[in-house]
């Protein structure tokens, strides 16, 4: 019980703290100070750079799409009203960036003539992996895999339908709450829900097809794909 207490106050005390956080930077943007602008890029660019590379249809354009999320974060801030944290408002601005490149591409890649043979993910996508993912910060998804595996599921991530696959990796990869995920969504806890259940079905079916030996390396209770939601 006294350990339970102890977590709920540091929980308050975490809390409270980044909501400070919060409010000075937000200040300090609004302001236009620069320490305030590098301590945003230091703190979200590497973060935002991932989400939007597992997003994206072709991951070679998440640079150009980080870009514009700080480009319309720095043209917002003033407008800005505080009613979520910096995290989830940018976080969400992110997923609509990434929905709109998606949108575009489709559009396009329609249009285009089809130049390559075979399969165009295992041309362009497996083979220019380290160009365009870096190491997103050993979260405990990296830490468990190891590269080749690691390829793998991100090759069968990236075959899950988008919209089930944006609460997917912001629940299993981002390790984020059902709260944080509704607000970035801009959808109902229980939809949240029902989406990362359905991401989950979806990315086991693709792991099904995996090699038996590249498969074994990856318990799905290492990505929580077992958990009760």
């Amino acid at each position: 019980m006294a350990d339970t207490l102890v977590g709920l106050q540091l929980d308050v005390v975490s809390a409270l703290r980044a909501r400070e956080e919060d409010s000075a930077l937000l200040q300090g943007l609004r302001i236009g100070r620069e320490d305030a602008y590098e301590t945003l890029i230091q703190r979200y660019e590497q973060p935002i750079f991932n989400i939007v590379s597992r997003l994206l249809d072709d991951p070679a354009d998440a640079a150009d799409v980080v870009q514009e999320v700080f480009l319309k974060v720095f043209r917002n801030v003033a407008t800005f009203r505080g009613e979520s944290s910096i995290k989830t408002w940018i976080y969400r601005i992110a997923v609509n960036e990434a929905r709109n490149q998606r949108r575009w591409f489709s559009r396009h890649r329609r249009r285009e003539v089809k130049l390559e043979t075979g399969d165009p993910y295992q041309n362009h996508h497996l083979k220019s992996y380290q160009n365009f993912l870096p190491d997103p910060g050993r979260s405990p998804f990296e830490v468990t895999l190891d590269h080749e595996t690691q390829i793998l599921i991100e090759a069968a991530l990236a075959k899950v339908n988008p919209r089930f696959r944006a609460a997917l990796v912001l629940r299993e990869i981002e390790s984020m709450s059902y709260e944080e995920i509704g607000e970035i969504l801009e959808i109902s806890l229980g939809t949240v829900k029902s989406r990362i259940l359905r991401g989950r079905e979806a990315l086991k079916k693709q792991l099904a097809g995996l090699e038996p030996e590249a498969h074994a390396e990856w318990p799905s209770q290492r990505m929580g794909l077992a958990r009760e939601l």
